[in-house]
């Protein structure tokens, strides 16, 4: 009821707010967006009157704002402490939303609340505060517990250490992390996350001339930016396949690991890879589906969570296509999005990447990547058997 009769509503409020992380809003502070987030969800927070709760936003100079809570404990003997960690940042705006909906205009249909942030990550503090009320009503006894906050989340979580440091002998001897920022199988049962992905992010730019010129009188003479793109990202990944060459960006699977995807599998079966909103079109009185990389639910999983990819998330040196003419275009530019098996060190895949891609340039054009933001992935080490059995 608390969920449905308002912390909707405050989600609601919270995705009309475009909230963007610092990597994508320089001007954060001026705009003052993070603050209000921040500030919203603290003073929910305290209406809730949550017994024993104390909170503060805590602000370090030239930082993105924090918000952090702490909760006593009512377990007889405890030391240890449980933090709750989530996000209030945002990941930009992208085209392509349905005509009703967008993504700083929140919608409510069929029990799904549409726009930007409500699932990632902004429902963290809420569900958060949410559970502690629900063990109170219930008069379970439960250990000492701090929240942490970020708005940073978004732009590689930069401001986080920090924060960690000025906040630690606070946080108290933390034995366990609660993570409200990933993602479920279903919604009937309770899911653990065991690992994530790293990521490497950055501009791949591609220069064959100081201006764009008639393709008519120099195409054919004059490479394309387009096709030395193409041939540069062949070195990275097999466009037949979708699989990254370089050996290193690879590593083996853990046994358990398979064996836990294995089970997800058992349960979760073809929804693995139906849940997402394939195209279609009909063909021949029946419609037709674009198909995954494999069908095998086992291998779905683990292609999603233990195997490099890359991903082109956005271009530049295109003219819109009402506006492209013939013009041999001057350069082209890629954003590049790699996701990183969990025990792949990130930085070093960052400098190999930029080797790989910069060196020896097909026709000397002038080739190169910066990157922009990395972080390597996470393995988690094996749950004690208390946490099993929770």
């Amino acid at each position: 009821q608390a969920w449905d009769n308002d912390i909707v509503r405050q989600l609601t409020d919270y995705i009309a707010i475009p909230a963007k992380s610092p990597m994508f809003s320089p001007d954060w502070a001026e705009q003052g967006l993070l603050d209000t987030v921040v500030r919203n969800a603290a003073a929910w927070v305290e209406s809730q009157k949550v017994a024993g709760l104390t909170l503060e936003i805590v602000r370090l100079p030239g930082r993105t704002p924090v918000l952090f809570f702490e909760i006593e404990s009512t377990q007889a003997g405890s030391t240890d402490t449980v933090l709750m960690y989530g996000h209030l940042d945002k990941q930009p705006e992208f085209s392509g939303w349905r005509n009703d909906l967008g993504p700083w205009t929140p919608k409510y249909e069929d029990g799904k609340l549409y726009g930007r942030g409500g699932a990632d990550d902004g429902y963290a503090v809420y569900a958060s505060i949410a559970a502690v009320q629900e063990l109170k009503r219930q008069n379970v006894p439960h250990p000492r517990i701090v929240g942490l906050i970020e708005t940073c989340e978004e732009s590689g979580s930069r401001d986080l250490l920090p924060y960690i440091d000025a906040l630690k002998s606070r946080m108290g001897n933390v034995a366990l992390v609660v993570c409200l920022d990933s993602g479920a199988g279903n919604y009937d049962q309770l899911w653990l996350t065991t690992s994530l992905r790293g990521m490497a992010t950055g501009t791949l730019k591609v220069e064959i001339l100081t201006e764009g010129i008639h393709s008519g009188d120099a195409s054919g003479l004059v490479p394309s930016s387009f096709r030395i793109m193409r041939q540069v990202l062949d070195r990275l990944e097999d466009s037949a396949t979708g699989r990254l060459l370089p050996h290193s960006f690879h590593c083996e699977v853990p046994a358990d690991r398979i064996a836990q995807a294995r089970a997800t599998a058992a349960i979760l079966g073809e929804e693995v890879y139906k849940r997402f909103p394939w195209a279609h079109y009909d063909c021949g009185g029946a419609t037709t589906f674009a198909l995954p990389t494999t069908t095998d639910p086992l291998q779905a999983l683990l292609k999603r969570t233990w195997e490099p990819t890359l991903s082109v998330t956005g271009a530049e040196g295109f003219p819109a296509l009402q506006d492209a003419g013939n013009v041999l275009r001057p350069y082209t530019a890629f954003k590049l999005s790699l996701r990183l098996p969990p025990l792949v060190d990130a930085g070093q895949a960052v400098q190999e990447l930029k080797a790989l891609l910069e060196d020896n340039a097909p026709y000397q054009a002038k080739v190169t990547f910066q990157g922009t933001s990395g972080a390597t992935g996470w393995n988690a080490p094996s749950a004690t058997p208390w946490f099993e059995q929770a």
